[in-house]
């Protein structure tokens, strides 16, 4: 189970999917997602070149792909995994091709951007021999084929056999190289990702009632995500004691008065994707969550004055980590404390190499996209997480969102 399935049956656990009538208010929001632009053709095109540009220098003759993001991201085909392989060969130099099953070529050939080279399998046949005939047909015999990283195990193996002359080695390098650094094209469809996000949140902050469960929530947050002209990912509700675990609990839960709330919910905008979490009090906070509250959130502004162009990527869950550890939190990930790395990488991908964790050395450089989220977690009482992505640049990291001002004024 990944994480978004679990999210979603956390926040499910014992309710009954029902969309009341302040969920059918969202309604009265307006699709904010008109002016975005989808990726181009060019860009793609752009991209290949890149990833050709890429296995030249790293001695990588082919990159392997198979359905998913990769495949999206440089070719734009749309195909789902199963035990079917479908997927692409980009050569370090030549056209690419992409093999699929006979009876998919058509549905396939929907979502191509570019390319006509199509090698298709009937239900006997090995589609891995038709990725050796593709190699043999740009003069490669021999030689390295990278592997995208996700990749799975049957289809490497697969492949080896069809292939024996040829060294499967992983093509991480190559599609890292990539994907790592965002366009400006990118980099509009994630804010307005964020943007759509962040409307999403003030309109459950202002439609929240006591004895809601964390379903009534989530279904409040997708709807506005839909009709903001988002496509809902997650949506996690945490309430009251579940709080204090990143990633929930099956316990029944209900909001109440003077309860903490820790939301954490994103959605994707033409494939690209937000991640944004705020944790507050719906009444009066106590001292204690306030004192919590204010030292995540410095942990926050902590990051974002320590990710800057060259730093280890590392270094950033560093200096929130030992700041906390000096408020008397820890040490290292144990609880009270920070319990998990300081943030992920986030693009197509809700999470995406790189992260901020310890022994991260990748320097940080202009086009990374990252989740800052630090949380304070203290098992059996409460948890405060707060997070909004970055991207950086020559001047410093950028937000896609406003950190989140105060416990009491979560959204503004």
């Amino acid at each position: 189970m990944n994480k978004r399935d679990f999210l979603k049956l956390s926040a499910a656990t014992g309710v009954a999917a029902a969309i009341g009538p302040r969920a059918m208010a969202a309604d009265e929001l307006s699709d904010i997602t008109g002016g975005a632009v989808p990726i181009t053709v060019d860009e793609r095109l752009a991209r290949v070149e890149k990833a050709q540009r890429l296995m030249r220098e790293q001695g990588i003759d082919a990159i392997l792909l198979e359905a998913g993001s990769a495949l999206i991201y440089f070719t734009g085909v749309r195909w789902w995994r199963s035990e079917r392989f479908t997927g692409a060969i980009i050569p370090a130099e030549g056209e690419i091709a992409f093999v699929t099953p006979y009876f998919e070529e058509p549905s396939v050939r929907e979502s191509m951007k570019f390319g006509d080279d199509v090698r298709t399998w009937h239900e006997h046949e090995n589609p891995f021999a038709l990725v050796r005939g593709i190699l043999a047909d740009r003069d490669l015999d021999s030689g390295k084929i990278g592997v995208e990283e996700t990749v799975r195990h049957f289809i490497v193996d697969g492949i080896a056999e069809a292939a024996p002359d040829f060294e499967l080695v992983s093509g991480k390098g190559v599609v890292r190289g990539c994907r790592m650094y965002k366009s400006a094209a990118e980099i509009a469809l994630m804010q307005t990702a964020n943007d759509v996000t962040m409307a999403a949140y003030r309109h459950v902050h202002a439609n929240l009632d006591k004895d809601m469960r964390p379903a009534d929530i989530s279904d409040l947050m997708n709807s506005a995500t839909r009709a903001l002209g988002g496509s809902p990912q997650f949506a996690s509700v945490l309430l009251n004691e579940a709080s204090a675990y990143p990633h929930g609990t099956r316990q029944p839960q209900t909001l109440k008065d003077d309860g903490i709330i820790l939301m954490d919910c994103g959605c994707a905008v033409h494939d690209y994707e937000s991640d944004i979490s705020r944790t507050w009090v719906f009444g009066e906070p106590t001292r204690k969550q306030r004192d919590v509250w204010d030292t995540v959130k410095r942990g926050q502004e902590l990051a974002l004055e320590t990710a800057t162009v060259g730093t280890p990527a590392g270094k950033v869950d560093d200096v929130v980590r030992a700041y906390y550890e000096s408020k008397g939190f820890g040490p290292d990930y144990q609880t009270p404390g920070l319990s998990h790395r300081l943030g992920h990488g986030i693009g197509m991908d809700g999470h995406e190499p790189i992260n901020f964790v310890r022994g991260e050395e990748t320097p940080l450089a202009p086009g990374m996209c990252f989740s800052n989220e630090p949380g304070i977690y203290i098992f059996g009482e409460f948890g405060v997480r707060l997070e909004d992505c970055l991207y950086i640049t020559e001047d410093g990291p950028r937000l896609f969102s406003a950190l989140s001002p105060s416990i009491d004024a979560p959204f503004g």
